[in-house]
């Protein structure tokens, strides 16, 4: 769908080439900063959640207020989701001990019920026609809990499925390019489809590999 098509209230940019060039760059800033907090200042993973959560709620009622789409508004929201994603995501994998396998269940399953509530509420669940409320913060909450599963699946892959990072990378790409394939050349929904692709570039944006040993040491 181009902007030539959208509802001229909607509230989200047109999903194109240039969303996913600028979500994957927007991803890997919040997912430095998230690691930044939590890692390096050694803070830990609660605390970074803490203290990403608030801007982040912040940000998501500000959009949600908003009267039109504000691109620089949306892109801090987005940078926000993946700060607060990326800690929440450490926080279940290592401190709350369920690991890679049973954090990345747990936000799965959030993932799908958050879809499933979404289409039984409103009827339809959109991902470029975004413009009221309800509409709105159930698009915000998917969002999040999809960046969220992203850093928990690839972190999985990386340390448990000892691919590391450039071959975790690797493995995302691969299933990024069988989506673009399935996007081009059939009709399977390109709702479903987005949201694989929103969780799979969530992970190229991991910029270093960390050890499983050193993140697993850190306290909640």
């Amino acid at each position: 769908m181009d902007d030539s098509d959208r509802d001229a209230s909607s509230k989200v940019p047109a999903v194109t080439l240039g969303f996913w060039m600028i979500k994957i760059l927007a991803t890997t800033l919040g997912e430095t900063g998230g690691d930044t907090v939590s890692m390096t200042m050694d803070l830990g993973y609660l605390v970074g959640t803490a203290i990403f959560l608030a801007p982040l709620i912040l940000l998501v009622v500000a959009q949600i207020g908003a009267r039109k789409f504000h691109p620089f508004l949306y892109w801090a929201t987005i940078i926000a989701s993946t700060t607060a994603g990326t800690t929440m995501a450490d926080f279940a994998d290592r401190s709350l001990g369920i690991g890679y396998a049973g954090g990345s269940l747990v936000l799965l399953v959030l993932v799908l019920g958050s879809l499933w509530l979404w289409k039984a509420t409103l009827g339809k669940v959109s991902t470029d026609d975004i413009h009221t409320p309800r509409a709105e913060l159930f698009y915000w909450v998917t969002i999040t809990f999809s960046q969220t599963l992203g850093t928990a699946l690839g972190d999985w892959a990386a340390d448990d499925g000892g691919l590391g990072y450039l071959g975790g990378a690797a493995v995302f790409g691969g299933a990024l390019a069988v989506v673009a394939l399935l996007y081009f050349t059939t009709r399977v929904s390109r709702i479903f489809l987005f949201w694989i692709a929103f969780v799979l570039t969530r992970r190229w944006a991991r910029p270093s590999a960390t050890s499983s040993t050193s993140r697993s040491s850190m306290a909640g």
